[in-house]
């Protein structure tokens, strides 16, 4: 049996459980749902959450595997992607050195004040987001440029 017949069986099953599940949620109806909801029982809409968890788990492995499948077979796409990686993390470094965590203490969440860490973590994203934007501007100028040029 090929990969292909396999997954055309998994896909038919975990379809079939999707649309047992989504028939059992109907019939229960909304109220029946939120009353039962109020009171901590879930089992009417677990089996539809298990079925989202176990298609998502699959759908990031495949992706996954074939992507390392992809790049180990085709060595000219490993060299050009660890390129990108490589960027991507100096320019994560660059954004973590670059902020600071001086002033934790005027953030506040649900009454509680954020640590430095903290503050120094989402200083550090919003650097990379600024670096990663201007580097995505000046790319997109940049190429305008050249295909003008020609």
């Amino acid at each position: 049996m090929n990969l292909h017949k396999i997954l055309k069986i998994l896909v038919a099953v975990l379809s079939l459980g999707a649309i047992i599940s989504l028939i059992m949620i109907i019939s229960k109806g909304d109220e029946a749902i939120k009353a039962s909801a109020l009171t901590g029982d879930t089992a009417i809409i677990d089996p539809m959450a298990w079925l989202t968890y176990i298609i998502f788990g699959l759908s990031i492995a495949f992706v996954l595997f074939f992507v390392v499948k992809n790049l180990f077979t085709n060595t000219g796409s490993l060299k050009s992607t660890l390129i990108g990686v490589g960027a991507f993390l100096a320019v994560l470094i660059i954004a973590y050195l670059t902020s600071s965590g001086d002033d934790a203490s005027n953030y506040m969440y649900n009454g509680v004040a954020a640590t430095e860490g903290e503050s120094h973590m989402v200083g550090a994203g919003l650097n990379a987001f600024y670096i990663l934007i201007v580097g995505a501007a000046a790319a997109m100028i940049f190429s305008g440029i050249k295909k003008i040029a020609k």
